[in-house]
């Protein structure tokens, strides 16, 4: 039994596999009406979601089975104190696989090993977020026709956006792909991506602030918004929330087959006009979610019947001298987790969050 924790936990085959299987439920959605009848869908929301809560929710009922859960943390035990392991165990009980979004970095790993069905990450903070990989991907796939031979520009909040670290987790497997990373110097990448997956894999990247200079190179503009709910600063936030800002007028320098993606919601880095540019796939980009998590569901609980043994972790190279300063990190607030760490690239990381310790 699996769980999807990073988008790294799948191979590329596997993600070829998905993209198929999403490509057929989009064709002949008839076939899959009752491929998940008498199975349960938990869905555990510490915080507030729409699009990606929803969209799990859609892809069971659509699969033909049941959905139970909440959408905020003050509707669950975790109010009263309740550990994550624990929920995990006790939900394991009442349905056959967990998506889980949490705002504590590393949660849905703590879950996933306390837990006795399949857990999918449907975000935790600023780290991962593999299902909105799985949609891009999907996104890309189709819109492009190609994972590979790309420059992808990714735009705005590069060091708090989950939805930017899974994607260059993912696309930096495939082959010919350059980054050109867009942003304030106050947002940029963290040296966990950096280093553990561009500089780790030689993938070719550049970091510049004017996403005018860098629009007419791209094949993929990523846009992310800046996210309030990530910063400690009200003041800081308020600086930077308008510092990209794409208009049909910086669209006429971009490639006629130029593909626009934007994990969702926005507030004001893309405005409206800009929706009616073909090349506009961001509303695109949510129904293809659904169909990935429909093909996500299916793989895990294919897996899970034919394994129900919770999949073993590798620990070799974990220390336990070292620990997380990270406020967001699910060690500070579960503080009976062992503080452990790995080693990449040099450094000593988090094994919940991935930042340096």
């Amino acid at each position: 039994m699996r769980s999807l924790i990073s988008i790294l936990d799948f191979s590329v085959e596997e993600l070829a596999g998905l993209i198929a299987t999403a490509e057929d439920i989009a064709e002949h959605p008839e076939k899959y009406w009752e491929a998940c009848r008498h199975k349960t869908l938990a869905t555990l929301f510490f915080e507030p979601s729409t699009r990606t809560r929803l969209s799990f929710e859609a892809a069971m009922l659509e699969l033909g089975g049941n959905v139970l859960g909440f959408s905020e943390a003050d509707s669950s035990s975790a109010a009263k104190g309740e550990s994550v392991s624990d929920t995990a165990k006790t939900v394991s009980n009442y349905a056959n696989i967990i998506a889980m979004r949490h705002p504590k970095e590393g949660a849905p790993f703590v879950a996933s090993r306390g837990a006795t069905i399949p857990v999918i990450n449907a975000g935790d903070g600023g780290h991962q977020h593999p299902t909105q990989t799985l949609a891009d991907l999907l996104t890309i796939h189709r819109e492009m026709g190609r994972l590979d031979n790309l420059t992808i520009g990714l735009c705005g909040d590069l060091k708090y956006g989950r939805t930017v670290h899974s994607l260059i987790e993912a696309m930096s497997r495939y082959e010919n792909i350059r980054f050109v990373l867009i942003s304030p110097k106050e947002l940029m990448l963290p040296d966990y991506v950096r280093i553990g997956v561009l500089d780790k894999h030689s993938i070719p990247y550049t970091e510049v602030t004017s996403l005018e200079d860098a629009i007419p190179a791209l094949d993929v503009l990523y846009m992310t918004r800046i996210q309030r709910e990530r910063f400690d600063d009200p003041a800081e936030y308020e600086r930077l929330k308008d510092s990209y800002v794409l208009t049909a007028e910086k669209m006429e320098h971009a490639k006629e087959n130029m593909a626009v993606l934007h994990p969702l919601p926005r507030v004001n880095e893309i405005s409206v006009k800009v929706d009616d540019d073909p090349r506009a796939a961001y509303f695109r980009q949510t129904l293809n979610g659904k169909y990935m998590r429909m093909a996500l569901i299916l793989k895990l609980l294919e897996e899970a019947k034919r394994d129900p043994v919770r999949e073993a972790i590798d620990t070799d190279g974990w220390v336990y001298d070292q620990v997380c300063r990270n406020p967001k990190c699910i060690c500070q607030t579960e503080q009976e987790l062992p503080q452990a760490a790995k080693l990449v690239e040099g450094a000593y990381r988090c094994i919940y969050c991935e930042q340096k310790v």
